[in-house]
């Protein structure tokens, strides 16, 4: 069953980010069906935080559908190389959005392995943002999908415990300032498919 608009479209952007670990993240690229568990997940709280594209209101066409209501996909190149997920969340106007980290790959793995043009590494396979949406299928031309419809979408295929989730630092927060450790990053403890940055790293309350 697809997550309902209702549940992206919560105030609590953080609440969001850690139950999305656990559910299904799906995509279907010409007829191409490939999809895995969210395994690790970072939330932006514009226009507050200093790690959002949307900081102090920042409004440009890039960022644009990150001002729409909760459950729409926001895509952008990182570097110029890396397509980037993101799932806007929050009510029309508030500036919210979660970024996939990663997934552990369960559907479509020959796809997924051919898009990666990686075979015999099963853990690099969608470790990180940027191997995940090349994985998936994934680019800046599906920026604006609606995330319950048939290209992209996200299934409630259930939990885990909460002292299976780590709460750590964002990735790539170049700059000082309590935004730059803010532990608003997301991890399935001991799960091997996790980005490369959370290996070793120890719950924030631990």
């Amino acid at each position: 069953m697809k997550l309902p608009k209702s549940f992206y479209q919560r105030d609590d952007t953080l609440a969001i980010a850690r139950e999305l670990i656990g559910k299904l993240l799906m995509t279907n690229i010409g007829g191409e069906l490939t999809g895995g568990i969210i395994i690790e997940t970072e939330a932006y709280q514009g226009p507050g935080d200093r790690g959002s594209h949307a900081f102090n209101n920042k409004r440009t066409p890039r960022n644009e559908v990150m001002y729409s209501e909760g459950g729409q996909v926001y895509m952008y190149i990182c570097y110029g190389i890396h397509d980037m997920l993101n799932v806007v969340t929050g009510k029309a106007g508030t500036p919210h959005a979660i970024l996939i980290r990663a997934i552990e790959p369960t559907v479509g793995l020959e796809i997924i392995k051919k898009r990666r043009n990686l075979y015999n590494q099963p853990y690099r396979l969608c470790q990180g943002p940027g191997s995940l949406a090349k994985a998936l299928g994934l680019n800046k031309t599906h920026n604006q999908l609606d995330i319950e419809g048939d290209m992209v979408w996200i299934e409630d295929a259930g939990s885990f415990p909460e002292d299976q989730i780590l709460a750590t630092a964002r990735v790539g927060m170049n700059f000082e300032g309590p935004y730059k450790i803010i532990p608003w990053r997301f991890i399935l403890k001991d799960n091997k498919y996790v980005s490369r940055a959370s290996f070793g790293l120890k719950q924030e309350n631990d």
